[in-house]
């Protein structure tokens, strides 16, 4: 493409005395290989005198534009045909030997050089990991993924609150559970236990707070406690003791999580380690971007169309808001980055603009690098049933564990890397903003859009490669029949659907192309024998490239390549 754009532009220059940038899109195959509207984009540069050395100016419009340019392009070696569409369209079909030499393009590294961090899944120590961590996971690994092909040196990072109201909530109900400050008690929960154990007494710690009119002083005093744990640098303390190991636990079972779903950080920041950094920025800027309220330190959003957020609480203690000032300042200090990324759910962006807003205030160059994409709940189809707390909080063991059911039941195999998979493919398909509806069953099905059909595909196509016996090198171009044309085209496009995922930050570009390439692919094979064919050199470059062009996008989407199935 970019072959088509030069000679576009050397064109225009040539004919209109015009330096211009030409837009060029895929169009339906039977519109051509690309298709480009320059003949529109020209022809109000025309009118106005842009054109600097114009002899002949058009009088049709973009019509004779486009006639002209076509006349001037019709001798590339790299065009087979090239005509005028419609009101001045100018469609192109490149040559055989053209779109051949796109089969081995590389992916742009438009991004080469930059330090990017991309912050994602964000679990808070003493709690459950819930479908929306795996959701934001899943999402994370794959935007981390598309900014590492296009050349960035990405750092994955993860936050979560180890200090704060929730702790303490589940420290007050850990106590009752044990009796009092008794560390060595701990001993007797076992280690597969410790995760739900925790999240239970979160549930009780919650309950109680909202219920028990004794129990909430204790607790925001267990709060206060805990500060006080992390200033003192406390280790010994019976509260400290239970503290630090019931932490670890929480630490252990994210790592055994990520480990199975093959997520990785680089740096898990709790926000005991950026709550000093928001602090100090909180309080040098009152009475500049922060204002002191009823023993409070607030933001008032209201001059910005939003609305007031408390900063620092009436006891002295930072809230939320300020853990997250400090993290996007650690992250700065850190990584000094180009660009930062965070990915969390729909329902704190109101909360996250309030912060961007209020850092603008004071390190506007931040905020100016900081990107925040959202998504929706995931949510399940009517019928199936999860195990969930609360009624409503659905773990993410419980996502995975019902793709295997179903995988076993539909596809008579148990295999966990189809299971992710499919749970994978589910979520990455869908465009990041939108609600999600999760259904096993069609997740797992080999027929549809899904991501063991993908998995499927790929071990389809190495099984044809391994029965060969023929050296692919050795074949030339000649000339594509239909079948073979249509899938080249196909192969050809991937560098530029990569490029779109990555400008925009969504995985599911890819999604869709794999599962059109390998719809087209079915198609090639069912009319083109390749093996035993007097054309099979060519035909195994096809399905070389193809099988190539699928397992790096299931690489890029952190999907299982199987060499089996």
């Amino acid at each position: 493409m970019k072959e088509l754009v030069e000679e576009l532009k050397d064109a225009s220059k040539n004919l209109f005395g015009v330096d211009i940038e030409p837009e060029i899109t895929r169009p339906e195959e039977q519109f051509g290989d690309y298709t480009t509207n320059v003949a529109m984009q020209l022809a109000p540069m025309l009118r106005s005198g842009q054109a600097g050395q114009l002899k002949n100016p058009p009088a049709g419009g973009p019509q004779e534009i486009a006639e002209q340019l076509v006349k001037k392009l019709q001798g590339s070696s790299n065009l087979a045909k090239v005509e005028v569409a419609g009101p001045g369209f100018i469609n192109f079909w490149l040559s055989d030997q053209a779109l051949a030499a796109l089969l081995g393009v590389k992916l742009a590294q438009n991004l080469a050089g930059q330090e990017i961090v991309v912050e994602y899944s964000d679990p808070n120590p003493f709690k459950i990991l819930h479908v929306g961590h795996l959701y934001t996971s899943v999402v994370g690994d794959v935007i981390a993924n598309l900014l590492e092909v296009a050349g960035a040196n990405v750092h994955r990072v993860n936050f979560g609150g180890d200090v704060g109201l929730h702790v303490a909530k589940t420290m007050w109900a850990v106590l009752q559970n044990l009796g009092g400050e008794l560390p060595e008690k701990l001993a007797q929960i076992e280690k597969n236990q410790r995760p739900q154990w925790l999240a239970e007494r979160y549930v009780e710690g919650n309950r109680a707070y909202d219920d028990k009119v004794s129990a909430k002083p204790q607790i925001e005093g267990l709060n206060q406690r805990i500060y006080q744990i992390h200033d003192r640098q406390d280790k010994t303390s019976p509260l400290a003791q239970i503290y630090w190991t019931t932490r670890q636990w929480s630490y252990e079972y994210f790592d055994d999580f990520y480990a199975r779903i093959s997520s990785h950080f680089e740096k898990y920041y709790p926000e005991s380690e950026t709550v000093e950094l928001g602090l100090n920025a909180v309080k040098e800027n009152i009475s500049k971007v922060f204002e002191r309220s009823d023993g409070a330190v607030v933001f008032k959003g209201e001059v910005h169309n939003m609305h007031t957020r408390v900063f620092i609480n009436s006891q002295g203690l930072p809230t939320y808001e300020t853990k997250d000032v400090g993290l996007i300042l650690k992250k700065w200090q850190d990584y000094h980055f180009d660009k930062s990324v965070m990915i969390t759910g729909n329902e704190i962006y109101e909360y996250m603009q309030v912060v961007l807003k209020a850092v603008e205030q004071f390190a506007p160059e931040l905020v100016q690098k900081t990107t925040h994409i959202t998504h929706g709940l995931v949510k399940l189809t009517g019928g199936v049933k999860m195990s969930s707390r609360k009624g409503n909080i659905i773990q993410a063991d419980d996502v995975l564990a019902a793709a295997n059911e179903a995988n076993k039941k539909i596809n008579r195999q148990e295999n966990f890397d189809v299971a992710l998979a499919a749970v994978k493919y589910a979520f990455l398909k869908q465009r990041i903003g939108a609600d999600i509806i999760f259904d096993p069953a069609e997740s797992v099905s080999l027929q549809g859009n899904s991501g063991p059909y993908l998995q499927y595909a790929l071990v389809r196509a190495k099984s044809i490669l391994e029965k060969s016996s023929v050296d692919s090198r050795q074949s030339s171009v000649e000339g594509f029949g239909p079948e073979e044309r249509g899938l080249a085209r196909k192969i050809s496009e991937y560098p530029e659907v990569v490029e779109e995922a990555v400008n925009e930050l969504m995985p599911h570009h890819v999604c869709t192309y794999l599962y059109e390439l390998a719809q087209v692919f079915n198609s090639f094979y069912e009319k083109n024998r390749v093996i035993g064919d007097k054309r099979e050199g060519l035909r195994l470059k096809l399905v070389k490239s193809y099988a190539s062009v699928l397992k790096n996008g299931l690489e890029i989407l952190n999907i299982p390549a199987p060499e089996r199935m």
